[in-house]
């Protein structure tokens, strides 16, 4: 596709065509229940490769967010200003760096926690705020009191994503923010991440149950024809397309990185710490688009619903053979019973695999196949894709579940054996031993992958890093405690120092409470935000 052409959208459940790239960032989730993609993939220029190799992080993301966003939408001077932006909080030169963990593996980590909330989810949340500001800016030009548009954010966390968003938008005009948490099921530092700022617009919920409690209370807001016609609602979760779409960077960014190391021989992979499937999913539109990589691993906790999709032969049901429900890890940002954006790559792989004869046909075919298996997980709580489908999935993507005390054994292992020299500022280690710290999340990850360089040695693979150690006090300290030279207090952010003791503010939603309670708090709060500012 070429990037002067406008790229349009349409929902995975067929109810929405031909959206702009405005309307699905501010909308966020179709009214059909559905997720917005991109009516088509756009391949990567000719000489790519060589014109990107040396672009900063901020030139690449504005080549690839190019071939997505039309300059009729946003011009390029405006784009490039967002991404300045958006990426000036981050605390590394590189924004998301490479290190080389093990020399003799050829494992490589992609650290992506050097935002303002140490978490992957910084790279998309802090452009994805400033897309917001700016389209309501755009939109509320010459506007004055109840004329201007607000816009009513919601999102659901398991830890990370609450944090980031509330970064990127806090404090923003216009905007007000809402994030769902389950009870006592995010770490310390997250919930203090996220209840400490008081600004006006900030507004968080806990509820009592999982993420994915959370999820489906988000999911029922906008699916809501009362509170569709009387708030603006945005997404700020994965299920927010340019929220994927920032997150296609970094994967050129390492690869490109990558390419120049001694030693690499054109073979690499990608292992992903995976729960709501939008990290992944990332790497999964970058090779389509073009960049060579041989495979997406992914890499789950006890939560395994996407281990259990390739282990089975493709069927992907919310229980085990147990049947039992969501499981407390040490990993809790994949602490998700169903991943959401997995139903963006079933929607791509049924159209490739259909067999209708025009691009119209096997679109909607493929519309229809979606809607019906998540009806099928809404009501029998699982779904089998056809043979072929399946088949497509295994040529670009392989799984690995990694249990919790393989967590923990992999934080020490690394600590104990992986001594990295080209580390950058804010890097994890202890500065008595050199030992690298990992986090419990992206423990998982390097776990996997050392089992898929077992089965492919001499292929590169570049391990994503999702958060920094602090974050995960717990986990790091039962893997750590005792090991010689470690000490938390060194790992420990100047940034996260006394947030535990700040004041906070957060609002509880009752026990039982359905989604229903939710509305009443989020239209209250909205109200008494706006005759504030009146």
């Amino acid at each position: 596709m070429s990037p002067t052409l406008s790229q349009r959208f349409l929902s995975t459940r067929g109810g929405s065509y031909g959206l702009s790239f405005e309307e699905v960032v501010l909308k966020g989730l179709a009214s059909d229940g559905g997720l917005f993609i991109p009516e088509e993939i756009p391949t990567l220029p000719a000489g790519w490769e060589s014109e990107w190799r040396d672009l900063s992080f901020e030139e690449l993301a504005f080549r690839i967010m190019s071939l997505y966003i039309s300059e009729s939408e946003i011009p390029s001077t405006d784009l490039k200003d967002i991404i300045k932006r958006s990426y000036a909080t981050f605390r590394h030169p590189e924004r998301t760096p490479i290190v080389e963990l093990d020399a003799k593996r050829n494992l490589y980590l992609l650290e992506l926690f050097h935002g303002p909330t140490f978490a992957f989810k910084d790279v998309a949340l802090q452009n994805l705020g400033n897309l917001f500001e700016y389209f309501l800016v755009r939109k509320n030009q010459g506007k004055e009191g109840k004329d201007r548009h607000h816009l009513t954010v919601v999102g659901a966390t398991s830890g990370d994503t609450g944090s980031a968003a509330i970064y990127g938008l806090r404090g923003k005009k216009d905007v007000s923010v809402f994030i769902l948490f389950p009870k006592g099921k995010v770490s310390p530092i997250q919930q203090a991440q996220m209840t400490t700022i008081l600004d006006a617009n900030v507004h968080n919920l806990t509820v009592e149950g999982t993420f994915d409690d959370c999820q489906d209370f988000v999911k029922a807001l906008f699916a809501d024809p009362d509170m569709n016609s009387t708030h603006n609602l945005a997404a700020i979760n994965s299920i927010n397309f340019a929220r994927i779409l920032a997150q296609i960077t970094y994967y050129f960014y390492s690869y490109l990185a990558l390419t120049k190391t001694p030693g690499y021989n054109n073979k690499m992979r990608f292992v992903v710490p995976s729960g709501n499937f939008g990290d992944i999913l990332a790497g999964w539109f970058a090779k389509r688009m073009g960049l060579p990589a041989e495979k997406l691993v992914i890499a789950t906790n006890e939560n395994d619903i996407l281990d259990r999709f390739f282990r089975t032969g493709g069927t992907y049901s919310k229980s085990d053979s147990k049947g039992a429900g969501v499981k407390e890890t040490h990993s809790p940002a994949m602490d998700i019973l169903v991943s959401s954006n997995f139903e963006r790559l079933l929607w791509f792989l049924a159209y490739q695999t259909s067999e209708a004869s025009t691009a119209d046909e096997r679109r909607k075919q493929a519309c229809d196949n979606v809607s019906n298996w998540l009806n099928q997980l809404k009501t029998e709580g699982g779904f089998s894709v056809p043979p072929a489908l399946f088949q497509a999935a295994q040529a670009e993507f392989e799984s690995e579940r990694v249990s919790n005390d393989e967590t923990i054994a992999q934080i020490r292992s690394t600590y104990q054996s992986c001594f990295p020299s080209n580390l950058g500022p804010g890097s994890a280690k202890s500065s008595k031993t050199g030992g690298y710290i990992l986090d419990p999340h992206s423990a998982i990850g390097v776990a996997a992958s050392l089992r898929s360089i077992e089965r492919n040695s001499g292929v590169s693979h570049i391990s994503l890093s999702t958060a920094h150690p602090a974050k995960f006090a717990s986990a790091v300290d039962l893997a750590l405690r005792g090991q010689d030279g470690y000490d938390f207090t060194e790992v420990l952010p100047q940034e996260f120092i006394g947030l535990e003791d700040r004041e906070s503010r957060v609002t509880a939603v009752g026990p039982g409470a359905g989604w229903e309670q939710v509305r009443e708090i989020v239209k209250a709060e909205v109200e008494q935000e706006l005759e504030g500012k009146r």
